[in-house]
């Protein structure tokens, strides 16, 4: 089962759903390049070679500490499951992530101040057999889901394959990509699971 806001717990070798959403639920993506801003930065801390700036300062790399494995990224929102291997990698990486995409969003559109409601949230999953019910509600999360071009459904599906995304440990709990595509579709008979999801996780987008 989650627990709620447990990331003080910071436990090693743990699952995590994250969650952030804008100041006032104010958006955090406006264009498609804001969305493609995101996940490069996700590609920047989490890919298996470290990458440099253009001034060949060589950025934060979490890859063997942080995986990521399934995301969604909404207009007000994003959620991200991980899998944590060290203490306090998840803290170091979200404070990357966060602060790179913060200042990106501020320069852009000439604004100042706080982007993010607050530090992000997150939820230490305890029960295995949640994983999957998580991943589903994460790729439920657009009214379009099957065709949403910002979650990590299609590396599910196996129609996408990068270094830092790891959709396996999620996949090898079903027979194919196609049986897990039957699972996400199958929400009303499941709705029980994803109320129940939506209740005990820390905060509602």
């Amino acid at each position: 089962m989650p627990r709620r806001n447990v990331l003080r717990s910071d436990a090693p070798d743990s699952f995590y759903h994250v969650y952030a959403r804008g100041h006032s639920k104010h958006r955090i993506f406006l264009d498609e390049q804001d969305y493609l801003f995101f996940l490069n930065l996700l590609e920047r801390y989490l890919a298996s070679e470290e990458i440099k700036s253009r001034h060949r300062v060589v950025y934060p790399n979490f890859y063997n500490k942080i995986e990521l494995l399934a995301y969604c990224l909404m207009p007000n929102h994003f959620h991200l499951l991980v899998y944590q291997h060290q203490a306090s990698a998840l803290t170091a990486f979200m404070r990357s992530l966060m602060t790179s995409y913060s200042l990106y969003f501020n320069k852009k559109y000439k604004r100042s101040g706080s982007l993010f409601e607050s530090r992000f949230r997150a939820s230490l999953i305890t029960d295995g057999a949640y994983l999957e019910h998580i991943t589903r509600y994460i790729h439920l999360n657009p009214r379009l889901w099957r065709d949403y071009e910002y979650s990590s459904l299609p590396y599910y599906l196996q129609q996408l394959e990068v270094s830092w995304i790891n959709p396996n440990r999620v996949l090898d709990m079903f027979k194919s990509a196609d049986e897990y595509l039957s699972f996400v579709e199958d929400y009303e008979e499941n709705k029980k699971m994803l109320d129940i999801l939506k209740h005990e996780l820390a905060d509602q987008f």
